[in-house]
């Protein structure tokens, strides 16, 4: 690949000026996208709609990031009982809908789950 000094000396092939430009590219996205109420010169409310689901967004989050890594290991589907992740979701779960406390739901998962992972290695 082509090399080219960039700044400060720096020698830059193509691969690492396409990472730049895709991290500056990002920055200025999310810079927009965040700033976007500021800029409006109006107020802006949100469609009933909208607001009326706004209550289950964190849960539609958590879900999202949470399931796919408790079902599938490596693009493998997890279906053994020697699995930590499952033992630490169930007892969370239970520990949130009995205490309503997010606090208490992180501890007490974690508090299964490295356990189970570090020491038995499951």
């Amino acid at each position: 690949m082509s090399e080219w000094m960039g700044w400060g000396g720096i020698n830059w092939d193509a691969a690492e000026a396409w990472r730049l430009g895709v991290i500056v590219g990002l920055a200025v996205i999310t810079v927009l996208s965040r700033s976007f109420f500021l800029i409006l010169n109006r107020p802006w409310r949100l469609p009933k709609w909208l607001h009326q689901c706004l209550p289950f967004a964190p849960i539609a989050a958590l879900s999202g990031v949470i399931l796919p890594d408790m079902l599938m290991h490596h693009g493998e589907w997890v279906l053994t009982a020697t699995d930590a992740r499952w033992y630490a979701a169930v007892a969370a779960a239970a520990v949130y809908f009995w205490r309503r406390n997010v606090l208490h739901c992180i501890l007490l998962g974690m508090a299964i789950y490295l356990p189970l992972h570090l020491v038995w290695g499951w």
